[in-house]
């Protein structure tokens, strides 16, 4: 008999964590598939940090189901806790009834990839099970094969709770909605923006952090003392400069980790005193010249114009066009100071300092 399947409007699951005096807990979310960032960051933490993973372990980067299966093996040598995100509940793929119209939604995230992000999950244990994914490939059958060799797997999924309650906080990925159902706690966009004051602090990932911001690229969690709301998600694999974040509870200190080179600036340069972030759902714009690798584009909702890396256009039609995350804010940097250069280009360096991105015009040293 399958378990029961995971409905949009079943309650949350709630896990009640009893974390002893003295313990320090990190908190991670949205690792989505890049296993080297997680285990970058975690050598970052204490050994006897208590480990809460704030959902969305899987998908869109390059090894979910090895993520999956280290994170399996990690609860086992040390205390770790997860949440599910909504990248996370795909036990519902064995477990739903047949359904065409959830089957073509399956059948489309196969074959197109997960939209361009490339394999998640299932469609990795199907090609280590030698499955081939096409469009006239047998769903019923890909199924049987998941539960034929992928039971722990999808056992551990099943068990993820939505929402952590320990004496002092609470962690969940979306947001805290229980009346909603669960999924709303696993996926609330914008959360902090409607959330209303919390009862104890509560940790969330699912919104990337730089989205919160309109002028500068932040990655930096938030602590919002008004709302007792800790927001961590920094963009790991869905930005091309995230990071990935921990938050040290009691502690209100954080760390991160990216594989970006380090190197050293040579020369002082001031912050920008204009300067703008065109990012994900607000990105139309209007291109009006072409300079080698960079085009001039002014965003159509607010007429700001900036240069723009030619392949940071995602969608063009005429002179309309959709381009990714980019900003022109030049950083505050003093002779000295170590950068992670997230890519070198012919108009300076785009790099990060302290979870911050901007340009940096000068020289550098490679450390």
């Amino acid at each position: 008999m399958r378990p029961a399947p995971l409905l949009m409007t079943t309650p949350p699951r709630v896990e009640r964590l009893h974390i002893g005096p003295g313990r320090r807990i990190a908190a991670i979310s949205d690792i989505h598939g890049n296993l080297d960032y997680l285990k970058g960051l975690l050598a970052k933490c204490a050994p006897d940090d208590v480990i809460v993973l704030v959902g969305d372990l899987l998908e869109k980067g390059p090894d979910s189901l090895g993520t999956l299966r280290y994170v399996m093996d990690l609860a086992r040598r040390r205390e770790v806790h997860a949440v599910c995100g909504n990248c996370d509940f795909w036990q519902n793929f064995c477990d739903l009834p047949d359904d065409k119209e959830q089957d073509a939604f399956y059948l489309q995230y196969l074959v197109g990839r997960n939209r361009g992000w490339g394999d998640g999950v299932i469609a990795q244990m199907l090609r280590e099970q030698g499955v081939a994914i096409a469009p006239d490939m047998d769903l019923a059958a890909a199924k049987a094969v998941v539960r034929a060799n992928y039971g722990p797997e999808l056992d551990f999924l099943r068990a993820l709770p939505h929402i952590i309650e320990t004496e002092d906080y609470t962690f969940v990925h979306g947001g805290l909605a229980p009346e909603k159902g669960a999924f709303a706690c696993m996926k609330l966009d914008r959360y902090r923006d409607t959330a209303r004051p919390h009862a104890k602090w509560t940790v969330v990932g699912h919104w990337p952090l730089v989205l919160y911001h309109e002028d500068i690229v932040d990655a930096r969690p938030i602590v919002d003392e008004a709302l007792k709301l800790i927001s961590i998600d920094g963009g790991c694999v869905l930005k091309d400069d995230g990071q990935l974040n921990a938050f040290f509870l009691p502690d209100m200190t954080w760390a991160s980790y990216d594989r970006f080179p380090a190197a050293r600036v040579r020369t002082d340069q001031a912050a920008s005193r204009r300067h703008w972030y065109i990012r994900h759902g607000d990105n139309q714009v209007r291109i009006l010249a072409e300079e080698g690798e960079f085009v001039l584009c002014r965003h159509i909702r607010t007429g700001y114009e900036m240069w723009v890396p030619a392949d940071h256009i995602l969608t063009r039609d005429g002179d309309r066009a959709a381009v990714n995350d980019v900003t022109d804010y030049r950083l505050p940097l003093r002779a000295g100071d170590v950068i992670s250069v997230v890519r070198r280009t012919s108009r300076g360096i785009m790099c990060k300092k302290d979870g911050i991105s901007g340009w940096y015009d000068g020289e550098i040293e490679k450390l």
